[in-house]
């Protein structure tokens, strides 16, 4: 069975690249635009890893994090953190709020494939 990674995340570009990238992967790669009905999509679908924009509409990618933490059910679920603000602020946030790996904007496909792939072993 594929392995399913839902990407919250408002950017078109940036959906197509990981879908595209993580597809030929073997994974089954669900987008999801809406800040404030992420939560709820996370737990309808139970992916096996989230990739999630900081900034998003409705709700910050770190308020979903946050909530996603305080579930018993998803205390411990993958969740790389993506974001095109690169500052130490923005890590140590990500990093407060439980999120399992973060990366800036733009990344490499390397970088997506390698984080994704590690994750996903964890």
């Amino acid at each position: 069975m594929r392995k399913h990674v839902l990407l919250v995340e408002d950017e078109a570009n940036i959906i197509e690249a990981v879908r595209f990238l993580l597809t030929r992967d073997g994974w089954h790669v669900e987008a999801h635009a809406d800040g404030n009905t992420a939560m709820a999509r996370i737990v309808e679908r139970q992916p096996d890893l989230v990739i999630l924009d900081l900034m998003l509409p409705g709700k910050s990618g770190l308020d979903i994090l946050r909530d996603l933490r305080g579930n018993p059910t998803f205390a411990e679920l993958p969740v790389l953190m993506l974001t095109a603000r690169g500052q130490e602020q923005d890590r140590d946030l990500a990093a407060q709020a439980g999120a399992s790996r973060f990366m800036t904007k733009p990344f490499s496909n390397v970088e997506v494939l390698e984080a994704v792939r590690e994750l996903a072993a964890q």
